[in-house]
């Protein structure tokens, strides 16, 4: 994915790891060094997600050995995380703390996708806790001073977030998720693309040992593909229970992508305290009527609530069929493992709205 990695050791110099706007791109464990773009505020507004398939081309590289770049690295704000499951509008939260001075959001730096690479290559080299820290850091630079920065990784980041927040114990994190059956719609609208994706997605997560449904590798050639994309729904939904208890509702908390897009409001007032970030109304105003909320977070046309529930609408009444067996099939898988459907410590009070 993206650049290759050089083949010769990097130069040393630091002078990147000292300005935000100079981005953690892509980490080489060969060299154990971080490769470095300048993308300026303007440029994270501008593309969807911080990868070389949306990042302008022709961005050149500054390589800086990790032991330089971590030693002239600017001081780390504090930091917070938007963890998910794909289809559930991450993009979208993830676009709204974009306000200088306030807050800025990350979405999907590919430096993270590469540490889980390395690991399950093997990740033979540096310690990959002391990398994974360091990454951390450098994502943590602050654009203006006073931020906090909200990383959205990839979802598929996801096994790692327990390692990330235990090297980051001062961190929250929201898990963000797509109904079930939302979440099949999405990927079946996709047709070909969708159904693809959700068997990567499963093999990743064969890879990360996190699937435990009694089923052999061999079984899953036999399901559907719309199966397979509930045993990743499942497989995922079962790790946020796990680290939702782990880590506890003063640090996690959980929420649907339809409660959301119901409760925007209330879903920014309750995020921004779990993230420590004082909100007015003047402030909740200016991202309730920002992009993230008036135009679509991957072709930046004009979008808003009703048309994204009329396209929803319209891919469910398309699969309803195979979407509802599916579903209910993958009830049953659910409650035979004990995996909630209705995730623990909600971001919001559902009998209160």
């Amino acid at each position: 994915m993206g650049r290759q990695t050089p083949t010769s050791p990097p130069p040393v110099t630091g002078s990147a790891s000292g300005n935000a706007e100079m981005l953690a791109h892509r980490y080489d464990p060969e060299h154990d060094a971080v490769h470095f773009l300048p993308v300026p505020r303007g440029m994270h507004r501008d593309v969807t997600f911080l990868t070389d398939d949306y990042l302008p081309a022709g961005l050149q590289p500054m390589v800086v050995r990790r032991s330089d770049a971590m030693a002239a690295a600017s001081e780390a704000a504090p930091v917070h995380f938007i963890f998910h499951s794909a289809y559930c509008c991450s993009t979208m939260l993830a676009r709204a703390f974009d306000i200088p001075g306030w807050a800025m959001g990350l979405k999907e730096p590919v430096i993270l996708n590469d540490i889980v690479g390395w690991r399950r290559r093997g990740g033979h080299g540096p310690d990959m806790a002391s990398v994974l820290d360091d990454v951390l850091t450098l994502l943590a630079r602050p654009f203006s001073p006073g931020e906090t920065i909200i990383v959205k990784p990839s979802n598929i980041v996801n096994g790692l977030a327990s390692a990330i927040l235990t090297l980051r114990p001062d961190a929250h994190a929201l898990f963000l998720h797509a109904p079930l059956r939302n979440y099949l719609a999405s990927i079946a609208k996709k047709n070909m693309d969708g159904r693809l994706w959700a068997r990567t997605l499963l093999q990743g997560l064969i890879d990360d040992k996190l699937v435990n449904l009694g089923y052999s590798v061999r079984d899953y050639l036999g399901q559907t593909d719309l199966q397979v994309a509930a045993v990743g729904w499942l497989t995922q939904h079962a790790l946020f229970d796990r680290l939702s208890k782990q880590f506890g509702k003063n640090r996690v908390r959980t929420l649907d992508s339809e409660t959301f897009i119901s409760n925007p409001a209330s879903s920014i007032t309750q995020l921004s305290a779990l993230f420590g970030l004082p909100l007015d109304a003047e402030r909740m105003h200016q991202i309730i009527s920002g992009p993230a909320f008036t135009r679509h977070s991957k072709m930046d046309t004009a979008f808003a609530s009703d048309d994204r529930v009329r396209e929803h609408d319209a891919a469910v009444e398309t699969h309803a069929d195979e979407v509802e067996k599916v579903a209910q099939w993958a009830e049953v898988v659910a409650a035979t493992f004990e995996i909630p459907i209705d995730l623990p410590a909600q971001l919001l009070d559902n009998k209160k709205l």
